[in-house]
């Protein structure tokens, strides 16, 4: 760590005064929203078509194939949902018969897939996987570590970052 924290924040700032200011569409955050955009856009089209689910279902039966069970909580996180929308979506789940409700430790409810959630599950997952290869046959395999790698770093930043922020 530097010693010397305001000297360091005075010279990013400064170097950051004499580079010419990006416009919103070379802004990094911008390109990754826009690029993730377009895929949750065909993802959403091609779940909707194939499986008669919503993107924010496809999500939810996703998480929960891969990592069951789980809690509302805990789901909601890692869907990148509020609790609120989360369970709406489990509600609705529930009733096709996809996902049933299990009492937990405490006071949890522990959500897990169904058989027909389960056989529902692999054939989303079977499509997101032709899907992510077929995004992946335009970068090498350089390109493609070299991308993992950025991924996760942007990733690590992004949470501290928004640690900070509070």
């Amino acid at each position: 760590m530097n010693a010397h924290p305001t000297r360091s924040s005075s010279t990013a700032a400064e170097a950051a005064e004499e580079r010419p200011m990006l416009p919103i569409r070379e802004l990094l955050s911008y390109r990754l929203h826009r690029v993730a955009n377009a895929l949750s856009r065909s993802a959403a089209l091609r779940y909707r078509r194939e499986f008669d689910v919503t993107l924010h279902e496809w999500r939810t039966i996703a998480l929960l194939g891969a990592d069951e069970p789980l809690t509302v909580n805990r789901l909601a996180r890692l869907a990148g949902l509020d609790k609120a929308q989360m369970s709406r979506v489990i509600g609705k789940l529930t009733e096709r018969g996809l996902i049933e409700r299990e009492p937990g430790p405490g006071r949890r409810t522990q959500l897990t897939l169904t058989r027909s959630g389960r056989v529902l599950y692999r054939g989303l997952i079977r499509a997101a996987n032709e899907r992510n290869d077929a995004f992946l046959v335009c970068l090498t395999p350089l390109e493609q570590e070299v991308l993992d790698s950025a991924l996760n770093k942007l990733a690590t930043l992004a949470k501290v970052l928004e640690r900070s922020e509070h």
